[in-house]
């Protein structure tokens, strides 16, 4: 097996594991943001972008259901371009962005 082919399938493992965590966060909110924001972009993401929305997905449900909702500011560590960019997707007409 080919080095290329090795890493493609270690992000397409990696990508499939993010996706089920996703879906699987414990707060039913929490399980339809994430899980169609996963859905909607992790096939796209690099290994760079992977490991942001890894960090992102660490964040306890509350914290984070109170994030996306904007009812409470994030701590400048964690407002990062991935915390924008699910706030945008969720804020879009039908999480289409």
């Amino acid at each position: 097996m080919s080095e290329t082919s090795r890493a493609d399938d270690d992000l397409a493992v990696r990508r499939r594991k993010l996706k089920f965590r996703s879906w699987h966060r414990g707060m039913r909110e929490m399980d339809l943001i994430m899980g169609r924001f996963a859905d909607a972009n992790i096939d796209a993401m690099g290994p760079e972008e992977l490991d942001a929305y890894e960090r992102l997905i660490e964040t306890p449900d509350p914290d984070l259901f109170g994030w996306v909702l904007a009812e409470e500011p994030p701590p400048a560590e964690a407002d990062s371009p991935m915390l924008q960019r699910l706030r945008a997707f969720h804020r879009a007409p039908h999480g289409s962005r």
